[in-house]
């Protein structure tokens, strides 16, 4: 307890030294964490968070069947799959391979353009995180289904049970439990990446930031979104350390995951 107590004081001491006893923090401080400016922008930077849970909100749903059908498919065997496989192989290489704001334009100005009508940009940022977070998701799962052992599955058919029935029953609860972790880690991401829609002309968190900053000429609209996105993750980064821990305290005890 001692030795923890001095460390923290020392990294205090440090921080004091080297940011904030600075020539230069006062400027900083106006400029990035202005607490009258910071309330000013909240209502509006809040109205636009809103946007943002519920991109996120459809997006968990849509990320989840799309990237569990990627999966299965690019865990069918037989050279009669082959085709189905090399495509499902092809979107997850493509939508990994490209970076998120690329898609975001793409899907946002391409797709209006292709079809000739207007689509909200809240709906156009679900496909563009769909599109990209799926091919992920879609590996982890892949990854967990193939970490059963195939005896799993074989004792399931010799049981009578057929192959949707082995994957939902057998292969899907026993694959779960092994990469909840690395999902929850994949959801983290996907909050954070929520917040760029505002290039599609959303007006989510970023965009109200950005109208209160032009007014003001100050940055502390944005550490106010940044804030509310951190809030939004840390439930989650708690709870995925915490699963993490028990699964491995599950394993060193010699349990059967």
């Amino acid at each position: 307890m001692f030795i923890a107590i001095a460390s923290t004081l020392a990294f205090a001491a440090v921080v004091w030294v080297s940011v904030i006893n600075t020539p230069g923090w006062a400027s900083v401080q106006q400029t990035f964490f202005d607490p009258a400016i910071a309330l000013q922008a909240l209502p509006k930077v809040w109205d636009g968070f809103l946007i943002n849970l519920q991109v996120l909100a459809w997006s968990v749903v849509t990320v989840a069947v799309v990237a569990l059908v990627i999966a299965v498919l690019r865990t069918l065997r037989g050279p009669v799959f082959f085709p189905v496989r090399v495509l499902a192989a092809a979107y997850t290489d493509l939508f990994r391979g490209l970076p998120f704001i690329i898609v975001l334009y793409l899907i946002g100005y391409g797709l209006p353009t292709i079809t000739n009508t207007r689509i909200p940009p809240v709906v156009l940022g679900v496909i563009a995180i769909t599109l990209t977070y799926s091919s992920y998701v879609a590996e982890v799962i892949r990854a967990g289904i193939e970490a059963v052992h195939p005896s799993q599955q074989l004792a399931a058919r010799a049981l009578g049970l057929g192959y949707v029935q082995t994957l939902r029953r057998v292969v899907l609860p026993q694959a779960l439990r092994k990469i909840t972790p690395p999902l929850m880690n994949d959801f983290v991401s996907m909050q954070k990446d929520v917040g760029l829609i505002s290039i599609l002309g959303a007006i989510d968190a970023i965009a109200g930031a950005r109208s209160v900053a032009s007014l003001t000429y100050n940055f502390t609209p944005y550490v106010v979104a940044g804030i509310l996105f951190i809030l939004l993750a840390i439930p989650t980064i708690r709870v995925t350390d915490w699963y993490t821990a028990k699964l491995r305290a599950r394993e060193q005890a010699g349990a059967i995951l």
